[in-house]
């Protein structure tokens, strides 16, 4: 692989994960009016250079209502971007989440600030 085929990868993988990011805003925690990327629930996203995606996320706490709904949707909103081949979404509670992991947006949103 020459330098310009290494350039144009990475291009390619940081534009994938512009669009990842963009389709992640679309998922709402439905107790909340902010999106899941601005709260903070977002711990981890990696996209692979064969247009695979690993989401690794947390929920507002263990016993959210949406536990279920939000990760398979965050996943659903990943797989509807053009070009995309396999996405893995895993949630996790380490670290556990806590409101300084919002956005100034989210807090901005919600009162806090």
């Amino acid at each position: 692989m020459n330098v310009d085929e290494t350039s144009d990868t990475k291009i390619q993988i940081d534009n994938l994960r512009d669009k990842v990011v963009t389709a992640i805003k679309l998922v709402y925690d439905p107790e909340i009016p902010v999106d899941v990327y601005e709260l903070g629930l977002i711990y981890e996203i990696s996209v692979y250079p064969v247009n695979n995606v690993f989401v690794l996320m947390t929920l507002t706490s263990p016993n959210c209502p949406s536990a279920e709904f939000i990760p398979s949707e965050v996943k659903e909103k990943i797989q509807q971007i053009e070009g995309i081949n396999h996405v893995e979404v895993e949630v996790t509670f380490e670290p556990p989440y806590t409101q300084d992991m919002m956005s100034e947006v989210a807090k901005l949103e919600l009162g806090f600030l």
